[in-house]
């Protein structure tokens, strides 16, 4: 099982942005999360099979229609805890 912790810049909140990376976190099957931060990027926990979080990654670089992606940074981790489901946190 593989982690990866993703760090989108560019205009990435109030276009849906966190409600369409977790319906293509839940069609491969990962867990983890998606969050807005203050500095107006969003983050996302993906954990699970590596070539599912790559395809789910390279999605990022595109996000839903209205987004404008600038940057898309990701730092492979050593997972220690689990995740059950994939949520969007506030």
């Amino acid at each position: 099982m593989a982690r990866a912790r993703v760090l989108v810049t560019g205009i990435v909140q109030g276009v849906n942005f966190r409600h369409h990376t977790r319906i293509q976190a839940l069609r491969r099957g990962l867990a983890g999360f998606v969050r807005n931060r203050p500095d107006g990027s969003v983050e996302a926990v993906f954990q699970g099979d590596r070539t599912s979080i790559a395809e789910v990654i390279d999605w990022c670089h595109k996000g839903p229609p209205s987004a404008r992606v600038r940057n898309v940074s990701v730092i492979w981790e050593d997972g220690e805890e689990d995740f059950e489901g994939f949520h969007i946190l506030r």
